[in-house]
Formats: structure tokens, C-alpha cells, sequence
């Protein structure tokens, strides 16, 4: 062994570096990249065998509402996809948020997924003062499902026969004229504060425990008008009982496309949806969001899943996960700034 080799091999280890080829490289460097591959490595190996076993699908409410039934439609046939079990399991409590924060904490390995609608961050911070989770940031999204549009509804005997003659007689009387809509900060609720604010008008928003109740009173003639989700107003509408004035959306309703959107009469309104979606953990690996997307994109644009939604009322989407996170950024900040327009949550 000569000197200068002798030299360089001590040089270099002392220095904590070894020659490749023309320089040198770190030996914690090198390291390093190994840990991160085998790091990696399981959630590689996992993404290529997905899925292994059942998948749970958390629904952060009640059993009844528009997430839990499209849970529940779309589970079976993504088990069938899949080849592997798929169990929905109600989380309700909270206002959503610890159905949400379960599945925040959950392993990214595809093994839990979660329903989550586009109200579920500001009602976290209406109801609990602060928010326990980002929605654009703590989640994986996978796709929208579906769209459930909402609507301004008054009895057909109403003298008001549009959105300008009813907004007209609001001003009229500021205060006097009152909606029904589900719970305080809800889309139904807040839908309304956003219009009395866009027509510098005052109704006087009366609460319910649920939209029915707040139908039922609107067709006994207890309130003058109601804001509540088209799928529940629809058979009143065909009936002739109730009358559609606007469809809070950028667009017109597919079955009632003779009624104007609210964009069209107020440009100023900047209407938030009322979407439902599938998102996973943190951090869910690309390989396997691509695997549940294509699965539940399949399923929901599959004619037997498009008419069941259809009959509920539900408008579907089926977005790639790149356009399902800009949906989830846009309509959070929409429904954050509604939320403090009506005095729910600080500016």
C-alpha cells in the first residue's frame, strides 16, 4: 500500500466522505437517501398490493343525510371493484369533527377513507370556536361525488312570483319576512345571510332541527319562505304546492332549468356548494389515491349510481383529485367568509 493511498482513505474517512468516480459524497448523505428508500419501501410494496384488506368508510354524521346515502350507494360496488370488504361506520358527534379527526389520524395505507362535505372546516369553527382540522390541508382528496343544490322556496299561493318581487317586498319590510333552514350554520342558513347581504336586504332567518320540519311549516303556511336542498323540495315543486324562486349554484338546476340560478339576478352573490366527497389521511400515497379515485369515478359515473343520486336530488361531479383539492380550497374560503359575514366565526 502506497502513501498517497494510505492518505486518501484517511482523509476521507476522517472527513466522513468516499470518493465516487470525479467527487466525493457525504456518508450521511448517503445514508440518508437508504433510509428514505426503505422508508418508502413498505408504502411502494403496499400501493402495488392495494388493497389487502376491508376498507372503512367513515361517515362524520348521522345515518339519513346526503354523505351517509352515497357512503352507502357507492360502498358495495367499490368492495365489488376492489375485492375486498368495504364497511361504512357513522362517526357523528361534534358537528362532524370527530368523524374528521379519526380519519385525520388514520394510516395512510388506504385502509380508511372518509366522506366529507364542502361545510365540514366552518362548521367545525361555528360550532366548536376553533377549528380542529384544514380541510384543504390535513386530508388526501380522492373526488367529489356529488353536488346536493339548495334552493329558495315560498308557498304557491305567495304573492312573490320570482327572486326581484320577492327581494322587493323584503325591502319593503325589512325584518317582517322570515326563511326556514336547517340548523345555524348550515348551507341552508348561510345561503340566506349571503342574500341578505348581496340585495341589501333583511329577512329574519328561523331555525330548524332539519329540512322537513322546516317544509312542513312552509306548506302549513308558519313561515313565508324556506331555504332548503332541491331533493327535498322537488315533489312540492312538481306538485304545484311550492314555488322554486332561485337555485343557489353558478348554474340552473337540471330538472327546474326554467329557474334561474342565483348568479344570473345577483352577480354579486358568490354562491358556495353544497358538495359531498370521498377523502383519505395525509399523506396517502399517490399510487393508491389514483386506485380509489379510478374505482369510485368509475362507479359513480355508472348509469345504475348516476339515477339513484339523480333521484335523490344529487348533482354528480366524479373530479380528479387535482380538481376535487382546488374545489376544496375555493369553496372553504367561500364558506369561511359566509360564515363571518353572519357574525359565526371571526373575520
Amino acid at each position: 500500500m502506497n502513501s498517497v493511498g494510505w492518505v486518501e482513505r484517511s482523509e476521507t474517512h476522517h472527513a466522513g466522505l468516499e470518493r465516487r468516480g470525479d467527487g466525493f459524497r457525504s456518508r450521511s448523505t448517503r445514508s440518508a437517501i437508504l433510509a428514505l428508500a426503505l422508508a418508502l419501501l413498505p408504502l411502494t410494496v403496499a400501493a402495488q398490493d392495494y388493497p389487502a384488506r376491508p376498507i372503512r368508510i367513515i361517515v362524520p354524521n348521522p345515518p339519513g343525510g346526503a354523505g351517509d346515502i352515497s357512503a352507502r350507494l357507492i360502498g358495495p360496488k367499490l368492495s365489488e371493484r376492489l375485492h375486498q370488504p368495504v364497511v361504512v361506520e357513522n362517526q357523528p358527534g361534534a358537528s362532524g369533527a370527530i368523524g374528521m379527526n379519526m380519519l385525520k389520524r388514520a394510516a395512510p395505507d388506504g385502509g380508511t377513507i372518509g366522506i366529507v362535505i364542502s361545510l365540514a372546516q366552518s362548521i367545525d369553527r361555528i360550532q366548536n370556536k376553533t377549528a380542529s382540522f384544514d380541510l384543504a390541508n390535513d386530508f388526501t382528496p380522492i373526488t367529489a361525488i356529488a353536488n346536493n343544490p339548495a334552493g329558495l322556496v315560498v308557498h304557491s299561493r305567495a304573492a312573490a312570483t320570482s327572486l326581484a318581487s320577492f327581494i322587493a317586498l323584503v325591502r319593503s319590510r325589512p325584518g317582517e319576512i322570515s326563511y326556514g333552514a336547517a340548523g345555524i350554520g348550515t348551507a341552508h342558513h348561510l345561503y340566506g345571510q349571503v342574500l341578505n347581504r348581496s340585495a341589501g336586504i333583511e329577512m329574519t332567518y328561523v331555525p330548524y332541527k332539519g329540512v322537513a320540519p322546516a317544509l312542513n311549516d312552509l306548506l302549513g303556511g308558519h313561515i313565508p319562505a324556506a331555504i332548503v336542498s332541491l331533493a327535498a323540495a322537488l315533489p312540492h315543486i312538481e306538485s304545484g304546492q311550492l314555488r322554486l324562486l332561485t337555485v343557489f349554484d353558478s348554474k340552473r338546476y337540471s330538472k327546474l332549468p326554467q329557474v334561474p340560478a342565483i348568479v344570473e339576478e345577483l352577480p354579486n352573490f358568490v354562491p358556495g356548494r353544497a358538495w359531498i366527497g370521498f377523502v383519505g389521511p395525509p399523506q396517502l400515497p399517490e399510487a393508491i389515491t389514483a386506485r380509489l379515485h379510478d374505482a369510485a369515478a368509475r362507479i359513480i359515473n355508472s348509469p345504475d349510481v348516476q339515477h339513484v343520486l339523480a333521484e335523490n336530488g344529487l348533482e354528480s361531479i366524479a373530479n380528479s383529485p387535482a380538481e376535487f383539492a382546488a374545489m376544496i380550497k375555493q369553496d372553504t374560503r367561500i364558506w369561511d367568509a359566509a360564515a363571518a359575514s353572519a357574525g359565526l366565526i371571526a373575520q
